[in-house]
């Protein structure tokens, strides 16, 4: 649905438009010359031209209120599943009328058979845009942009309908200020929760619908979708207003998947300044199981009210530790079959054990890597920490030469790096997180040795000090 979720008529993209997707692949999409009919509607301009429709810049002939008008693309108006998913979202929008979700007006046929809707005239720009040229936001301020939203959502919950694809692009700002003014837009994946049998049959069986950054496991596994669906969402991009950036982040499609079916969701305080209440919120509905998920959309605003008056935690700590990244190496002509994750999951636990076992604490994870860090003491090197370093090194082969040999059945390799660098530390001694820092940047230091183990040189130097005499 990317490039539907272009069809958010968008009057200040007019310009692009016209100089891009309205010259290209006109003859195609069948797009309508200024002037052209649709019921009482006058056709002016094409704002945007997705993969299922376009959406023009319209104004009724007689009493002149502009407005815009979605046609489904000619060549998909006689396929069922298409026109019945297009009548849908204009239904489905309809029942729902809702201050904070676009108006839909009218519904009829073009000439040529192709249906169309008649909906409010919008001017603005997405919440994705504002988050791009700003930067990531405070809690405060996410929760200003979010409350609308959630105001639309309990609206479509209320009316049975699931949303399913909620994100930054498919919600429109039309108004800035201490309470923005925001559209929910796209309702043309939106599931209906109890629907007529004439309804149903629209989603072909095991097809997966949503954007992949922001989809939740169910949606993954092709499971019943509800409610919990758009709260998890919510997750995503209330993650994504506070950092900056999608909680998991991968170009491939599969990895991605297993992202967010199997990783820990990361705590947005590790990249960004958020309260632990804050940090609460996220991971309560980023949880794998729904039903560990916030109850309801209300439910999710009411504690992010809380969370966002809460102070952010004091600034964090500096520190030298000792940081390990772990890496699991599929075969590249690897199938996709069950035995070859499940050994991949063998691995990364038994690393994982391994690691937090010689106190090492789990700062980054994905489908094939870990990264583990141990704080040290800052201070001029010892022969005690030297000691301790050579048995940490000594330690580290060990589990390596273990995991490889679960690994070997499947021809995966894993490699072990061991660094010594600086990290951000929040909490105590005790109970300390690792927020960032120079080793949380893998991509700066990681080594692979030809054996499955590589020092750094600042790992190598650390070994060399004298032995105590």
């Amino acid at each position: 649905m990317a490039a539907d979720s272009e069809s958010t008529f968008r009057i200040q993209a007019r310009a692009d438009l016209h100089g891009s997707e309205r010259g290209r692949g006109d003859a195609g999409r069948g797009e309508r010359g200024p002037g052209t009919l649709a019921g009482e509607y006058i056709l002016k301009a094409l704002l945007a031209s997705g993969g299922h429709g376009s959406v023009y810049e319209a104004e009724h002939r007689i009493l002149g209120r502009r407005a815009a008008v979605k046609v489904l693309h000619p060549h998909l108006a006689d396929q069922g599943e298409m026109l019945k998913r297009f009548v849908r979202e204009a239904r489905v929008v309809n029942q729902i009328r809702h201050p904070n979700i676009v108006d839909v007006y009218d519904f009829g046929l073009m000439p040529d058979g192709s249906p169309y809707y008649v909906m409010e005239l919008l001017a603005g720009r997405t919440l994705g845009q504002v988050v791009q040229e700003r930067g990531r936001l405070s809690a405060s301020r996410a929760r200003a942009y979010l409350e609308p939203v959630c105001g639309a959502l309990e609206a479509a919950h209320r009316a049975g309908v699931v949303h399913r694809d909620l994100k930054a692009s498919n919600i429109l700002v039309v108004e800035e200020g201490e309470k923005p003014r925001v559209k929910l837009l796209d309702f043309g994946i939106a599931k209906l929760m109890h629907a007529e049998p004439s309804q149903e049959g629209l989603t072909i069986a095991g097809q997966r619908l949503g954007t992949a950054h922001a989809m939740a496991p169910e949606q993954f596994r092709g499971s019943t979708i509800g409610p919990y669906t758009d709260i998890y969402a919510l997750g995503v991009l209330l993650h994504q207003l506070l950092t900056g950036r999608y909680p998991f982040l991968c170009e491939d499609r599969m990895e991605l998947e297993r992202l967010h079916l199997e990783a820990p969701a990361p705590r947005p305080s590790a990249i960004a300044p958020v309260s632990p209440a804050v940090d609460a919120v996220v991971l309560r509905c980023l949880e794998k199981d729904a039903s560990r998920r916030f109850s309801s959309v209300g439910a999710f605003l009411a504690s992010l009210a809380d969370a966002a008056e809460e102070p952010v935690q004091p600034a964090n700590r500096s520190r030298l530790a000792l940081a390990v990244h772990a890496e699991v190496m599929l075969p590249s002509a690897a199938q996709d079959d069950d035995a070859m994750y499940a050994v991949l999951a063998d691995v990364l636990d038994g690393l994982e054990q391994g690691l937090r076992g010689g106190g090492f604490l789990l700062a980054l994870q994905s489908g094939t890597t870990l990264l583990a860090v141990r704080p040290l003491e800052n201070g001029a090197p010892t022969p005690e920490r030297t000691a301790y370093l050579r048995e940490a090194e000594r330690s580290l082969r060990i589990l390596q030469q273990a995991a490889q040999k679960l690994a070997d059945p499947v021809d995966a390799r894993v490699h072990l790096c061991l660094h010594l660098g600086q990290a951000e530390t929040r909490g105590d001694t005790g109970e300390s997180e690792v927020v960032g820092g120079p080793v949380t940047d893998v991509g700066a230091w990681r080594l692979r040795g030809p054996e499955g183990f590589a020092l750094t040189p600042a790992a190598a130097l650390s070994l060399e000090f004298p032995e105590p005499i």
